[in-house]
């Protein structure tokens, strides 16, 4: 039996929509992944197998193979366990739905509880793109899932809680769309400089227009002092600029459920020993945002 599963993938930091074509086989006992996946890819054949049998189901004995299409895209991360586990279970005939508009994401622990993946939000903006209305992710990147907005989120812990929704038994609530606080922590005040007066000028008129700047001096003149208290006297951010920062650093996650969008533009002060992919970004096959892109929006 063959089962179709929609689920997202990342390509750098963007998302892109991938399903996952499950297929069940008479023969000898094999579980085949295909579609350019990398090794964390691979090893979900051993995390869904234990998931699965660790959460009251029987693992079916026979040949598996899943296909993740488009198949000549390479992919990469543990976002497919989740829409593995429910397309095998599904063609197994032991889960029951039938439902074109919801895709899933999730890394699974071997107890087949769900955790965290990184990227959430490119992801969930490509699911709004793609037509998707429901998407299922993991409890903790819920919060950040719902910036995407226009997305019914749903919050899945277990397996077995997701079995349950699926079949009717205990439906899940969706997850509300996070809403910010006032930040905890202040930025840094220009008004805890004293003197400075021509520099802190020239970091207004930057700020007000928009300007690059250059700061040169001896050690300890205040370079930096005054270049971390730079973003307090920046306008705010928008909410276009928001996700796009955000993106970018959900993509390395460094974003939490506390705080899933960043509010406040960022400021990197990367060592002066950085190497030149640490500051522009790269690497091969997947490419990862440096510093530059860490400070869009910022400083």
């Amino acid at each position: 039996m063959l089962c179709k599963v929609r689920s997202l993938g990342l390509q750098g930091i963007s998302g892109y929509e991938v399903t996952a074509e499950c297929d069940l086989a008479g023969g000898l006992p094999n579980f085949d992944i295909v579609g350019l996946p990398d090794t964390a890819v691979k090893e979900a054949r051993e995390r869904v197998r234990a998931a699965i049998k660790n959460s009251g189901y029987a693992f079916p004995v026979g040949r598996i193979t899943v296909n993740l299409a488009p198949a000549n895209r390479r992919k990469s991360g543990t976002v497919y366990d989740l829409p593995i586990l429910v397309g095998i279970l599904t063609a197994a005939g032991q889960l029951d739905w039938s439902d074109p508009d919801c895709a899933f994401v999730g890394e699974l622990s071997l107890s087949g509880t769900l955790r965290p993946v990184v990227g959430m939000l490119p992801m969930a903006l490509a699911a709004r793109a793609a037509g998707i209305r429901r998407l299922f992710v993991p409890a903790d990147s819920a919060p950040e899932a719902t910036l995407a907005q226009g997305l019914t989120v749903y919050p899945v812990e277990t397996v077995g809680q997701l079995a349950d929704h699926l079949a009717g038994r205990a439906p899940i609530d969706p997850a509300p769309v996070w809403q910010g606080g006032e930040e905890d922590l202040p930025l840094p005040d220009f008004a805890e400089v004293r003197g400075q007066g021509p520099v802190k000028r020239v970091l207004e008129i930057a700020a007000a227009g928009g300007h690059n700047v250059l700061l040169v001096g001896p050690p300890g003149s205040g370079k930096s002092m005054l270049a971390r208290r730079l973003p307090s006297i920046l306008p705010p951010m928008t909410r276009r600029e928001a996700l796009e920062t955000t993106q970018i650093h959900s993509v390395l996650g460094l974003t939490t459920k506390e705080r899933p969008l960043l509010t406040q533009r960022p400021f990197r002060s990367p060592h002066h020993t950085i190497s030149p992919g640490g500051m522009a970004g790269g690497g091969s096959p997947y490419p990862r945002p440096g510093e530059i892109s860490l400070a869009h929006h910022g400083v």
